[in-house]
């Protein structure tokens, strides 16, 4: 009989907390690794997880390993503390939005010692993490994303097989792209709507049911329209670091970025003249914007 997999989780955050829990609520032993927030290291203790001591302690504990990090330099840091103590046949599977090339040289490392590596980032906002409901790209390969496959159905309702590794991070790239250009456009039409006297809420009336509407507008607009800040609980500064790796992509494949440098510069604006920070979510830019075009 095939002995079930023993899970590490390295970045229980906000969108790592929800996916763990999943984990370890659905029947699988789950090792964790505290950062800056006890809060959530402790809530999975609580819920069955074993907290292990630092990150060899977990790689040697673990068969897949999970990482939800903010981007490629804290998973390649993370794979490095961990190299040492990887048992061949372990997976790593990094949940992160990191870039491709990053993600190639890892697995080609870690493939010399045995190791599997595969990249599985993921779609929503924490309220799917928490419910199980999240997508999820997958790069890997055909064996590796058959074994990987169970223990992502934990937290994620939509998963797609995209291709060879890189692939997943490549159609991340692609997917907040259009999700952050979005954001740019919704908060300069937002605030072009405020200087010629269109309010906010009639502004809504028209876009809301229409065929502009979408499940990222709606959110964006739980900020702008009834001040809710925790609408869409990602933030400007994750967003402008995915704005470049879409240009550092684009380069390599020399394609133009006409609309992606328009767009990172959106999210540019904020993080140089407004200080966003980590309390600073994509909803917020429109907050940035206006005050750039005296309407703030």
């Amino acid at each position: 009989m095939t002995q079930p997999e023993t899970i590490g989780f390295i970045g229980v955050g906000l969108m790592g907390h929800g996916m763990a829990k999943n984990i370890v609520e659905k029947g699988y032993k789950l090792s964790v690794i505290a950062h800056r927030n006890r809060g959530p290291v402790d809530d999975l203790v609580a819920r069955g997880a074993t907290e292990a001591a630092n990150l060899p302690e977990l790689a040697r504990a673990s068969t897949v390993i999970l990482m939800c990090l903010t981007g490629a330099s804290e998973a390649a840091a993370a794979v490095a503390a961990m190299k040492a103590d990887l048992a061949p046949g372990t997976v790593i599977v990094d949940c992160s939005t990191g870039e491709p090339t990053v993600t190639q040289r890892l697995a080609e490392e870690m493939a010399a010692q045995g190791v599997a590596y595969a990249d599985a980032p993921l779609s929503r906002t924490p309220k799917e993490a928490w419910e199980g409901t999240l997508d999820c790209m997958v790069g890997a390969e055909p064996a590796v994303f058959d074994r990987i496959r169970p223990v992502i159905a934990t937290w994620a309702g939509k998963i797609v097989h995209i291709g060879g590794i890189g692939d997943g991070h490549r159609m991340k790239l692609l997917n907040n792209f259009i999700s952050l250009g979005y954001g740019a456009l919704y908060a300069e039409a937002l605030t072009l709507a405020k200087k010629v006297g269109i309010p906010v809420e009639t502004f809504d009336k028209v876009i809301r049911g229409g065929r502009m509407d979408c499940g990222f507008y709606q959110t964006f607009m739980g900020y702008a329209l009834e001040g809710n800040r925790e609408a869409h609980r990602f933030t400007l500064a994750n967003a402008y670091k995915d704005m470049r790796y879409v240009e550092s992509m684009a380069n390599a494949a020399m394609v133009t970025t006409t609309v992606a440098s328009a767009v990172k510069n959106s999210f540019a604006l904020a993080m140089a003249t407004g200080g966003a920070g980590a309390e600073d979510y994509v909803p917020h830019l429109v907050d940035f914007v206006a005050r750039a075009n005296g309407a703030g």
